[in-house]
């Protein structure tokens, strides 16, 4: 009992010092904001703004030395210029290279992702006002905006990041926030490799895929890597072709010299304005493509992108999100279905299944550790359905003592039908890399692959 009273008044004692300090922060921080002059703000260059600020700040602590330790002043300078110049709360957060995602549900509930793994830090905002500020300060640099009246906001950050906001009245318990941060490095295949997210046998196929031209699609959960799959699987676009991208918020990262990036626009407050992704893809189709990517196949762009892939635009990529291959092509047939619901389901089935070649299931398992779980051949109509085979899959054994996935990837031992248009297109892969039997994903087998 003694024990617990004393644990509720350390406890107690903190959370009164907490409050004192974020009252103090606030006070010195209207005081600082208050003697700035905004118009000479604008044409002072930001390292002499930052000295001139943290100088201020540091004078404003230090004439409250009595009420500060050293610690706590060097603290609440951080804080101030946080709080002025930056994310306030988030800028920690935002500058830690390992965090992946940022979650904020309410002003007292801030989650991270490292390494596929979700953690709540320490991480508080004063009051719902504090949260909605630095929300809008977020969208406001990138040209958007977040208020009673356009309660959401899904824009791309200048880092690269991904941002999506909802707020009162929608979000009920205070903001919804998500930040979905991306490396510096794009990945590389070596990385996918050395992450066991797949073996070389698998990157080897799909590499020949991209440059034959076929026809892909990426199927997953949200934040199982279809996005960054994509991404690497682009690399194996040769440089003299010219790609189209299409997204809703730009996250490819291609490095070719010929890329021509169009992204989503919503309606204004209007209800004017917007432009879709299929408005998009129908432009794109008039921009002389040799290689048209869609981020995200989520709606009536379906119908136009089956379409571009049967009309001689090959070696379209996209995504979809899906629990397995034959889910995506489900799935993909119901997206169609909606934006051209006076075309009949058998002739859909028979678009998808000569439009598309190669469908890669990716998926997040048990302690975040993501996978290519299935890559599955199209082979045509039998009857009233699609019907493929799988080529290499993820076979899932169990979960260790850290609640991680345990499995193993195996071949099945089928030999693709595709091979012949891979050999059209001087392709030639050894048939031993589809033997049936499991495969090492330690071993670096030299299977023609480039160590992009």
């Amino acid at each position: 009992m003694n024990e617990l009273m004393t644990e509720n008044i350390f406890n107690s004692t903190a959370h009164n010092e907490d409050r004192e300090f974020n009252t103090l922060k606030a006070e010195l921080h209207q005081k600082l904001i208050g003697g700035l002059n905004l118009s000479v703000i604008r044409t002072v260059e930001p390292e002499r703004l930052r000295a001139e600020l943290r100088r201020g700040a540091e004078e404003l602590c230090n004439s409250h030395a009595s009420l500060l330790s050293l610690t706590d002043r060097e603290r609440l300078v951080d804080d101030m210029l946080h709080e002025t110049l930056g994310l306030g709360p988030l800028e920690p957060l935002m500058a830690d290279p390992t965090i992946s995602d940022i979650l904020i549900n309410g002003v007292s509930a801030v989650y991270v992702e490292r390494r596929g793994k979700l953690e709540r830090t320490d991480v508080r905002f004063r009051d719902e006002n504090h949260l909605l500020s630095v929300v809008q300060r977020i969208a406001g640099r990138v040209g958007r905006r977040v208020d009673e009246s356009s309660p959401m906001v899904d824009a791309r950050l200048s880092d690269g990041s991904r941002l999506n906001a909802v707020i009162k009245p929608l979000a009920i318990d205070g903001a919804l926030v998500s930040i979905r941060r991306f490396g510096a490095r794009p990945l590389l295949v070596g990385d996918l490799l050395a992450k066991r997210t797949a073996v070389p046998e698998m990157i080897a196929f799909l590499a020949a895929c991209v440059k034959a031209k076929l026809n892909i699609m990426i199927s997953g959960g949200t934040g199982s890597g279809k996005s960054t799959l994509l991404n690497i699987l682009s690399s194996y676009i040769a440089p003299e072709e010219r790609i189209v991208t299409i997204e809703d918020v730009a996250e490819l990262k291609l490095q070719q010299p010929h890329v021509a990036l169009m992204e989503t626009r919503p309606a204004n407050l209007e209800g004017r304005g917007e432009v879709t992704c299929r408005d998009l893809l129908k432009n794109a189709l008039r921009m002389r493509p040799d290689r048209i990517i869609v981020g995200e196949c989520r709606g009536k762009e379906a119908s136009d992108m089956l379409q571009a892939l049967n009309t001689g635009h090959n070696g379209g990529m996209t995504t979809i999100h899906a629990k397995d291959a034959r889910d995506a092509t489900s799935r993909l047939a119901v997206l169609v279905g909606m934006s051209s619901p006076e075309l009949p389901m058998h002739f859909i089935h028979r678009q998808i299944s000569s439009g598309l070649q190669i469908i890669v299931q990716v998926s997040r398992l048990a302690g975040g550790a993501r996978k290519i779980t299935q890559i599955s051949e199209v082979l045509g109509m039998q009857g009233e359905n699609i019907t493929m085979h799988d080529l290499f899959v993820y076979e899932q054994t169990g979960i260790n003592h850290l609640q991680e996935a345990e499995g193993r990837f195996l071949v099945t031992g089928i030999q693709p039908h595709c091979l012949r248009t891979l050999r059209s297109a001087g392709i030639e892969l050894p048939t031993a890399m589809f033997e049936r039997g499991p495969r090492d994903s330690d071993r670096m087998a030299s299977l023609g692959m480039e160590s992009n």
